[in-house]
């Protein structure tokens, strides 16, 4: 891995959407979306996707101009229409949209059919953090996940993200469906580094921690075994009622045109309600996060929060350059995509 200054990457990004004929603005927000998740060191759907992204403009999947437009809309729940636009601007927009519904009634719920791929999840989750407003929000996918007991592909490996703000550093759960997502196995393999604990079965259904020997058989293990393929299989069931949108056995099984997918975003803004007993919420979150990190019988090292991590990673790659793929970053940097 290379280290370069965030703000290179994010102009090369840029340029490379310039030529696509985006709309500048709009340029600049998927630009910063692909940059921050690298900064952030979710590197497999940051620059390492965005080739895949150009060549999805090209050949048409993704309307680079496409905006999505509201169908319905019923008091805090809305339901819009991707328009087949890129999938990290749609998702921008649409968790946007929830926030300002929040804002206004507490809650807000926006419901997205037609869009494509939204990236890397967590931007959203991020995104409400910094509105100082709860976000929950999901994805169906592709069948690329085996409900438990069967071997092949039935449900989407659907990433659901809940955030909630802190002043001390926003929590953030980005997660798949799978113990590893294909991106973070991509990531291991491309690393040549074995999984830290089992992560799906080889073409022999055997559980191994060979990122490839997982890539190979499309069977990756669905966290807490049948609870992560049946919270799945919800998760496509509810995007899909109220977007009115596809459900993971109607798109298309090819990563190269990954679209027509279902996505719900929701943002709850405590605030509106006030304080409980005179502990404002935030207060609540302190107390909670810092029983959490406890140190057993305090000794030793205390626990992560989601987010955590992120936060430390993307400090460093403000301070000292963010961590990209060498291949890629030439192909992106030399204008060869």
């Amino acid at each position: 891995m290379l280290r370069v200054r965030y703000q290179e990457l994010f102009d090369a990004l840029l340029r490379e959407l310039m030529k696509l004929n985006f709309d500048p603005d709009r340029a600049r927000k998927c630009a910063q979306l692909f940059a921050e998740a690298n900064r952030d060191g979710v590197y497999s759907h940051g620059l390492n996707r965005f080739p895949l992204f150009v060549s999805m403009v090209r050949s048409g999947v993704i309307d680079a101009n496409a905006e999505p437009v509201m169908l319905a809309s019923h008091g805090a729940l809305e339901r819009w229409d991707g328009k087949s636009g890129p999938g990290n601007l749609n998702a921008y927009r649409c968790m946007e949209r929830a926030i300002e519904l929040s804002h206004e009634l507490g809650m807000g719920c926006v419901a997205l059919a037609n869009t494509n791929h939204w990236m890397r999840g967590g931007s959203y989750g991020w995104q409400a953090a910094e509105a100082r407003v709860i976000g929950i929000c999901w994805t169906n996918t592709l069948a690329n996940l085996p409900p438990w007991g069967a071997a092949d592909p039935r449900v989407g490996n659907n990433p659901l993200v809940i955030a909630v703000p802190r002043a001390e550093g926003h929590l953030v759960l980005d997660m798949a469906m799978s113990q590893f997502s294909y991106g973070a196995l991509a990531s291991y393999r491309m690393r040549g580094e074995l999984l830290p604990v089992d992560g799906g079965f080889d073409t022999d259904g055997r559980l191994t921690r060979d990122p490839e020997a997982i890539e190979k058989s499309q069977r990756p293990l669905p966290v807490g075994f049948w609870k992560g393929s049946g919270l799945a299989l919800m998760l496509d069931l509810i995007a899909v009622v109220l977007s009115g949108g596809k459900s993971t056995y109607q798109i298309p099984v090819d990563p190269a045109r990954e679209a027509l997918l279902s996505q719900t975003f929701i943002a709850f803004d405590s605030a509106v309600l006030g304080s409980a007993m005179g502990t404002s919420a935030e207060e609540v979150v302190d107390r909670v996060i810092q029983f959490f990190q406890l140190p057993p019988n305090g000794i030793g090292e205390r626990v992560r929060y989601p987010g955590e991590r992120v936060l430390k990673t993307r400090k460093e790659s403000l301070k000292d350059g963010v961590l990209v793929d060498p291949s890629i970053w030439r192909q992106v940097r030399e204008g060869k995509l």
